[in-house]
């Protein structure tokens, strides 16, 4: 094949997918609010709702954030969050369910940052509320998923809720309108023993 061919069998490639790509465009006309999970056993769940986060709030758009497990460990991202006025970010857990091994204190810790949760998706001024980790309280039934459900599907139509955390439900995957799952390969703490760093981890 010759560079001129190339070049053509290109450009009628391109062609192609530019027209289908124009017609899913005419076709995509209606707006709402979405309902996002980033789930699975790979690292990135968190960040890339964070990533989602500040860019709402870039948009001018109300954020609310609670954050179910990690809320005892410092973060940069809710340090940069915090500083906008336009941004709710609340830390609820007491860290991951292994360190406090009390059943009882952890579903009355999940209990408290729900009520939190629940307030910011009754209120049509908030654009995005991300749930961190929320998929974790799900697993081990510190909330019940029916209750979940109901709160998310009945949130102000024009809201966003980004939903985090592995083994995300069946019945939660099938009403979200979005859905991600990280897959791990390699992690540096697993195969390296290298700790969790600023700004990779936290």
């Amino acid at each position: 094949m010759t560079a001129r061919t190339d070049a053509e069998a290109h450009k009628r490639m391109s062609e192609r997918r530019n027209e289908a790509h124009v017609k899913k465009k005419e076709r995509a006309t209606g707006t709402k609010g979405l309902l996002i999970v980033n789930t699975g056993t790979g690292k990135g769940k968190s960040s890339a709702a964070f990533g989602m986060g500040l860019r709402a709030v870039a948009h001018g758009m109300r954020l609310g954030v609670v954050q179910f497990i990690k809320g005892a460990l410092p973060t940069g991202e809710r340090d940069v969050l915090a500083r906008f006025p336009e941004v709710r970010f609340e830390t609820m857990g007491e860290g991951f369910t292994w360190v406090t091994q009390d059943r009882e204190r952890d579903v009355a810790t999940a209990r408290r940052a729900w009520d939190v949760a629940c307030e910011m998706l009754a209120d049509p001024s908030y654009g995005m509320v991300i749930l961190d980790e929320l998929c974790v309280i799900l697993r081990y039934e510190y909330l019940g998923l029916d209750e979940v459900l109901e709160a998310l599907t009945k949130r102000p139509p024009l809201q966003h809720a980004v939903v985090t955390g592995r083994h995300a439900p069946d019945r939660l995957i099938e009403v979200a309108d979005l859905v991600s799952e990280m897959r791990a390969i390699k992690h540096p703490f697993r195969e390296q023993g290298i700790r969790a760093q600023p700004g990779v981890e936290f």
